[in-house]
């Protein structure tokens, strides 16, 4: 598999060599392309992310390969010790056994599920389960990757220095002035996340179908599409604040048009943000974004974009790395297209542990079985100079 991904960074590479000097040959003198010319390009850039498409797609499966395949217990490389070798709680093999007997329908062996917290009515999922979920919306998600992910048990307070201390210059037994440094604080909270699904009795009671798999990549799934759209933007009201909403991050720089963007704003965005944070710095936007920034080049006429030919590494953008969501904004009048910064300083904070509820009832006279995932997230910007937005005009 990782051959095969290799081998299409580097198919896509080529294609957008040659879709670069296909648009240097074709321009004419003012910059201009015919109509027919500009399909062509149009066509040749449509594959190009069509490839970038597909090799996020092998890499996604490439990991879940690997995590399906890895052995349930690890193999024995000394001699046996009874100290600590005993796993208790949710990751104890009893717990996992009668978890997976209650979504099934059958009777729990071991009883060890009654001392399991039950606020919403379902059963707190086992510790391998779970962390396959985890897995799914890391690969589901790209806010996850590249924010900073926290676990709270309650209301978490953030400190902020909302302004640093000024050293001043003093006389010899002058009044030592004080620093006037102020102190803000972020509240993270935790909203409710909810998915329902439904699954024949005739599957459920088939050995050979991977109940548990089937149901954490689809919650995964689910559970990363709705975290990502509300860590993009997401009001904040019933849900977290997203990263391009008016209480996300700053704006760096605002472009001089409403519909289109300049090679040299995109420069300045990233020189709007202070150096330190430069240091882990990446671009996030939209697909279509990207198609519009492909196209530029800078003042020695390279271009700007330059496609990834290593796995597990972002394209780069002006030399950093490029990541994209669909739920970014697009490019319009007054938007946030584009956002530059450290994104650590984007915090998610998941509360406690997901549930797993099985619905007996509802669904009885269909010959299905229902289940209820449950997790309780927030997100927000916790130091916005760290993340940059560019902000069309309006």
């Amino acid at each position: 598999m990782q051959v095969k991904i290799l081998a299409l960074r580097e198919k896509r590479a080529q294609a957008w060599d040659a879709a670069k000097k296909f648009l240097e040959n074709k321009q004419s003198t003012d910059g201009m392309l015919s109509a027919e010319d500009a399909a062509t390009y149009d066509k040749m850039e449509t594959d190009i992310v069509a490839m970038g498409k597909d090799i996020e797609r092998m890499e996604r499966q490439a990991a879940m390969d690997s995590e399906l395949s890895r052995p349930t217990s690890e193999p024995i490389t000394n001699a046996p010790s009874t100290a600590g070798a005993e796993r208790t709680g949710r990751a104890s093999n009893e717990y996992n056994e009668d978890f997976m007997n209650v979504m099934r329908g059958n009777t729990p062996a071991h009883n060890v599920l009654s001392t399991t917290p039950n606020s919403d009515g379902g059963y707190l999922v086992p510790t391998e389960f779970e962390r396959r979920i985890v897995q799914g919306l890391e690969e589901e998600n790209v806010i996850r990757k590249i924010a900073r992910v926290i676990t709270t048990g309650a209301e978490r307070e953030i400190p902020v220095a909302a302004s640093g201390s000024t050293a001043t210059w003093t006389g010899e037994n002058a009044k030592i002035p004080e620093s006037g440094m102020k102190f803000d604080q972020k509240t993270l909270d935790a909203f409710k996340l909810t998915n329902r699904i439904k699954v024949s009795i005739e599957l459920m009671q088939d050995s050979m179908f991977d109940l548990a798999a089937y149901i954490a990549e689809d919650f995964a799934r689910a559970f990363g599409a709705a975290e990502e759209e509300a860590f993009c933007i997401g009001t904040g009201v019933g849900r977290p604040t997203g990263l391009f909403t008016a209480k996300g991050a700053d704006v760096g720089l605002t472009a001089a048009a409403n519909g289109t963007i300049k090679a040299d704003e995109l420069i300045d965005l990233v020189y709007s943000l202070k150096s330190p944070y430069r240091r882990k710095a990446v671009f996030l936007m939209n697909d279509k974004t990207v198609a519009v920034v492909r196209k530029m080049k800078d003042a020695n006429g390279q271009y700007l974009w330059q496609p990834s030919v290593q796995g597990g590494e972002p394209d780069k953008l002006l030399g950093y790395g490029l990541h994209t969501s669909p739920f970014v904004p697009l490019v319009k009048a007054g938007g946030l297209p584009i956002a530059f910064g450290d994104f650590t300083n984007y915090w998610i904070a998941d509360r406690m542990r997901r549930t797993m509820q099985r619905l007996n009832e509802l669904y009885a006279e269909n010959g299905q079985v229902g289940f209820i995932g449950t997790q309780r997230v927030d997100g927000k910007v916790i130091l916005p100079e760290g993340i940059k937005l560019l902000e069309m005009a309006a």
